[in-house]
C-alpha cells in the first residue's frame, strides 16, 4: 500500500496519528477515498454475509431435528429459532459503540472470526442424539454472534462514503449481506447428503421423514461448511481494513437518545429489517406447521430461501432508487405494502387443503419483498436525518432493535399456534403495527411541510 492510500484509509501516521478522511471532499474523494471505499465496501460485505449466513444457519437446521431423533415440540423448535434473534439484539447494541472505539479493521477482524464458536458447536451437537435441549438454546444464542456485527459493520461503512452515495454503498452491503439467510436456507439441503472430508467431519444420521421414508444425512455439514470461509474473512478484514479517524467515548456516544427521530427511526426499522430478519427465522418452521399436515406437503428448505432471496435481492436493487426519489417516500411504499400482504394473507393460514398453499408462498413472498425495499430505504433516512457522527450510532441502534424480530417473530408464532393453531392473529397484529409506521413515516418524513424530509 502507498504512504498516500494508508493516509486515505486512515492509517496512522507518526506526525498527526490517522489521517482525516473526508469523502464530501469531492477532490479527495476521485484521488484517494474512492478507492479505499470500495474495497472496504468489499470485505466488509462478504464478512457479513457470513455473519448471516451463521445467524440463520440454525433455522435451517431446526426443521430437520426432530427427523434425526430429537424429541423436541413445536414451541421448543421455534424458540430454538428464536434464540439468535434474542443474542443478535442484544449483542447489536454492544456493536452499536464499537467503531468509534476500536476502529474498523479490529472490530470487522475480530468479530468475523468469533463466528467460529456457532459454526464448529452446532457441527458438534447435531451429531449426538443425546445432546439436550439446553445446550441447542445455548448454540442458538451464540449464533446470534452473527447478528450482532451488522450494528458495526454498517456504520463503518456509511463513514467511507459521501452522502450521494449512502444509499447505494448501505443498500449493496446490507443487500448482498442479506443474501446470507438466503444462501444458508438453500445450501443447507444441498450439502447434507454428501459426506464432506470423507468421514473427518462425522458419521451421518439417519433422518425420518414425516411419510415414514428414511435418508443418511450430514445435518453438521450445515454448520462446518462456514468454518473455512470465516478464517478467510477475518484475515481479509485484517490485512486490507483500516480505519477512519472518528472518535467517541461511550458517553459522548448516548446522545443519540435524546433526539425523537432515533425513537422513531427505530420503529421504522422494525417494521422492515425486524420483519425481514423475523420472517426468515420463521419461515421453514412456518410452512412445516402450518402446511405439513397434507398428503405430498412442501418441503420447507425447498421455499423457505426465497423470502430471504427476494428481500436481499430488492433491498440491493433498492439503495439507488431511494437515493434518487428520496428514502421517505420509498419506506412509505414498503410499508403500505407490508400491510397489504399482512392482511391478505390471512385467509390462507388456516387452509383446509393444499389448494391454498400458492397463496400463502406468494403472500410471504410478498412480505419479503416489501421488507427489503423498506431496509433499503430507512438506511438512506437515517444519514440524511443525523450529522455523521450521530448517523452511524442511529443506524447501529436501530439495526439492534430490529435484530429482536427473530425472536419476537419465532416466540409470537410459536405461542399463537400453540394456543390456537394458526399463525392467523399474528398477520392482523402485524397489519396493525405496519399502519402506524406508514402514519408516522408520512407525518414526520414524507407529506408536505414535514419536519425532516428525506
Amino acid at each position: 500500500m502507498s504512504t498516500a492510500d494508508a493516509r486515505a484509509a486512515g492509517s496512522p501516521t507518526k506526525a498527526t496519528g490517522p489521517a482525516p478522511f473526508t469523502p464530501e471532499d469531492a477532490t479527495f474523494w476521485a484521488e484517494k477515498g474512492k478507492r479505499v471505499a470500495w474495497r472496504t465496501l468489499a470485505v466488509t460485505t462478504f464478512c457479513l454475509l457470513l455473519a448471516f449466513a451463521t445467524w440463520f444457519m440454525v433455522s435451517a437446521v431446526a426443521v430437520k431435528l426432530t427427523g434425526i431423533g430429537f424429541a423436541f415440540t413445536t414451541q421448543q423448535l421455534f424458540w430454538i429459532t428464536a434464540m439468535p434473534g434474542l443474542a443478535a439484539g442484544i449483542l447489536r447494541m454492544v456493536h452499536t459503540f464499537l467503531i468509534p472505539i476500536l476502529g474498523t479493521r479490529t472490530t470487522v477482524a475480530v468479530s468475523t472470526l468469533l463466528l467460529l464458536a456457532p459454526s464448529l458447536g452446532w457441527g458438534l451437537a447435531v451429531q449426538s442424539p443425546g445432546t439436550p435441549y439446553w445446550v441447542f438454546l445455548v448454540l442458538a444464542f451464540v449464533a446470534g454472534l452473527g447478528g450482532g456485527n451488522f450494528s458495526s459493520f454498517m456504520p463503518s461503512t456509511s463513514l467511507f462514503f459521501p452522502k450521494r452515495l449512502q444509499g447505494t454503498a448501505l443498500g449493496v452491503q446490507a443487500g448482498i449481506g442479506n443474501f446470507g439467510v438466503s444462501v444458508t436456507q438453500f445450501l443447507t439441503p444441498a450439502i447434507l447428503g454428501v459426506a464432506l472430508l470423507g468421514s473427518a467431519l462425522g458419521a451421518p444420521q439417519t433422518f425420518t421423514a414425516k411419510d415414514g421414508k428414511t435418508t443418511e444425512i450430514y445435518l453438521q455439514n450445515a454448520a462446518f461448511i462456514w468454518a473455512p470461509f470465516i478464517v478467510c474473512g477475518a484475515l481479509a478484514a485484517w490485512i486490507w481494513l483500516r480505519s477512519v479517524p472518528v472518535k467517541a467515548s461511550f458517553r459522548q456516544q448516548l446522545d443519540i437518545f435524546g433526539n425523537k427521530h432515533t425513537w422513531l427511526m427505530t420503529s421504522l426499522y422494525v417494521m422492515t429489517f425486524g420483519s425481514f430478519s423475523g420472517y426468515s427465522a420463521a419461515f421453514p418452521l412456518l410452512i412445516d406447521k402450518v402446511y405439513g399436515k397434507f398428503p405430498g406437503a412442501p418441503q420447507p428448505l425447498k421455499y423457505a430461501f426465497l423470502g430471504p432471496l427476494i428481500g436481499a435481492a430488492i433491498r440491493a436493487l433498492a439503495g439507488p432508487i431511494a437515493d434518487k426519489f428520496g428514502g421517505a417516500k420509498v419506506t412509505l411504499v414498503s410499508g403500505l405494502g407490508l400491510c397489504g400482504c399482512a392482511l391478505a394473507i390471512t385467509p390462507f393460514t388456516s387452509p383446509e387443503s393444499l389448494d391454498q398453499w400458492p397463496g400463502f408462498l406468494g403472500l410471504m413472498l410478498g412480505l419479503f419483498l416489501f421488507s427489503g425495499i423498506g431496509n433499503a430505504s430507512t438506511f438512506k433516512q437515517m444519514p440524511m436525518i443525523f450529522e455523521p457522527r450521530q448517523a452511524g450510532g442511529v443506524i447501529g441502534f436501530t439495526s439492534a432493535i430490529a435484530a429482536f424480530g427473530p425472536f419476537l417473530f419465532s416466540v409470537a408464532f410459536g405461542a399463537i399456534i400453540a394456543a390456537t393453531g394458526s399463525p392467523t392473529a399474528f398477520f392482523f397484529g402485524a397489519a396493525v403495527f405496519y399502519a402506524l409506521n406508514v402514519g408516522l413515516n408520512w407525518w414526520f418524513y414524507t407529506r408536505k411541510g414535514a419536519e425532516k424530509p428525506c
